[in-house]
């Protein structure tokens, strides 16, 4: 396989599923932790590497390194790997995505964006989604009619926090998820509830549901419903740990253990809160977004850069959600009908937001 983020959560987690069941790493992407990428790369004996930083080369243990976007995509095209986990953060995943599909290959896809950003023009029959609500779903799935689909969301960092204390919320407050061990900016998007709207965006494409939404389970047992036409509803529950997604991304079917079965009698009890515009300003849009879900493209470009203003504290977590909106309705007429069109809307939002 070729791995797209080898460095972050979910590439480390691919790593040790492909450890175990002896797959093959073609090729290594990451970002700026080098030390873990040397580390990966003694290890795993990777043919290719690819960087963010040209700076940084001379700091790889590889003799075969390549740099930048246009780094990565020259390595899909040398690498004869079948599969392709695409495990990067932010747009800047599109591109890779886009040319694995390009390149005939199949794409396990953690990079939520983009599906987020261009879902409508991309092979999703090619697109196995590597995260625990939309395998969720799938695990549910058979032949018998859907009437709905939820996923469940943990509530991130301030599901607790009282009201008026949420503006004085700093971004490291953010980054302290009660149940899952992420990078940074999805931890954000989780206490924002913005990451919930784009996995809703997501499932729209990848099982072409109609009636979506979103309920808070603080334990993140629990992480997909499927309600029937007959009035029967099922959950997936499931450890919080993203090796039972990727092992079914990486290996297609899995016939034995790879987290612990779920002892309800220790648990004890659920419990489930809706998703209020209160806490999560975010969500005054969700219904209109999946009236509209090939605007998801404006919604990331100003959600990123939200993200990077609040990191250097010049808005609150509040103004975060409520800049996005604003950009939303701005870009009413933002419906890309081509993947150019995508990357040409993504810079206007971009600039739109930084103003």
């Amino acid at each position: 396989m070729v791995l797209l983020g080898s460095t972050g959560s979910i590439g480390v987690n691919a790593l040790i599923i492909a450890k175990r069941f002896g797959i093959m790493v073609e090729a290594l992407v990451a970002g700026k932790n080098i030390a873990l990428l040397n580390e990966q790369i003694k290890e795993h004996h990777p043919k290719y590497v690819a960087i963010s930083d040209a700076k940084d080369r001379e700091l790889v243990n590889h003799p075969n390194v390549f740099v930048g976007r246009e780094g990565i995509l020259e390595l899909l095209q040398k690498t004869q790997s079948f599969l392709v986990v695409n495990a990067l953060v932010g747009f800047v995943g599109l591109a890779p995505s886009i040319e694995t599909l390009r390149l005939g290959k199949r794409l396990a896809l953690a990079n939520k964006e983009s599906l987020v950003v261009a879902g409508h023009l991309l092979d999703t029959s090619r697109i196995t989604p590597i995260d625990s609500e939309h395998f969720g779903l799938w695990y549910l799935l058979g032949t018998r009619p859907v009437k709905g689909m939820t996923i469940t969301a943990s509530g991130g960092a301030f599901r607790d926090t009282p009201l008026e204390q949420l503006p004085h919320m700093s971004f490291q407050d953010a980054l302290k998820h009660p149940n899952w061990s992420m990078g940074s900016k999805i931890t954000i998007d989780s206490a924002t509830m913005t990451n919930k709207l784009f996995e809703l965006l997501e499932a729209k494409w990848l099982f072409g549901c109609e009636k979506l939404d979103a309920i808070i389970e603080p334990k993140s047992i629990i992480h997909a419903f499927v309600d029937f036409k007959d009035g029967s509803t099922t959950a997936h529950l499931a450890v919080a740990d993203m090796k039972l997604p990727i092992a079914f991304a990486l290996l297609g079917e899995v016939e034995e253990p790879i987290l612990p079965s779920i002892d309800l009698a220790s648990i004890g009890s659920f419990s489930f809160q809706p998703i209020e515009a209160a806490r999560y300003p975010i969500w005054e849009i969700k219904e209109d977004v999946l009236a509209h879900p090939t605007r998801g493209v404006v919604i990331n470009a100003a959600n990123e850069v939200g993200i990077a203003k609040f990191f250097n504290q010049e808005i609150n977590i509040l103004e975060l959600a409520q800049r996005t909106i604003k950009a939303y309705r701005y870009f009413e007429n933002a419906i890309p009908k081509t993947l150019d069109e995508v990357f040409e809307i993504d810079k206007e939002v971009r600039h739109y937001a930084l103003r």
